[in-house]
């Protein structure tokens, strides 16, 4: 019978120090790096996903300020494809320290030839945004 109770024992003395090793005491921790960059928050043009970044680019920013003080953006965006491509671009407005001022255009489909550039303009609706992030991605 003592051979039964010695590895019933050991066994549950194993799984009680292995237990016991995994607590922790409850102290200090090192803070979570709240800072976070992204190309989105640090870019004035951004490509969404794999398939943009592939075929399209950006020729030329322009950006000025209208008579009624609402920011205004041209972006020209280029295909670097021999075949026509569908993908979706808009503008998202940011305050000078770069937060979204709320107000953000709708996705619109630009249908680009081979090779071919167009311009694509925005136009902030109040006069609070200072800086822009130009979005495009591939057509949904």
């Amino acid at each position: 019978m003592n051979t039964v109770k010695t590895p019933l024992c050991l066994a549950a003395l194993t799984a009680a120090a292995f237990f016991a090793g995994c607590q922790h005491e409850p102290g200090p921790f090192l803070p979570q790096d709240t800072t976070r960059y992204t190309l989105e928050s640090t870019e004035k043009f951004v490509l969404m996903d794999r398939p943009t970044q592939i075929s399209v680019t950006c020729t030329g920013l322009q950006e000025r300020v209208g008579e009624d003080g609402r920011l205004q953006v041209v972006a020209n965006v280029k295909n670097r494809e021999n075949r026509r491509i569908q993908v979706q671009v808009r503008c998202v407005f940011k305050d000078d320290a770069g937060f979204s001022t709320g107000d953000e255009t709708p996705w619109q489909t630009l249908i680009l030839g081979e090779n071919a550039t167009e311009a694509v303009s925005f136009t902030a609706h109040t006069n609070a945004a200072r800086k822009y992030t130009v979005a495009v991605r591939q057509a949904r």
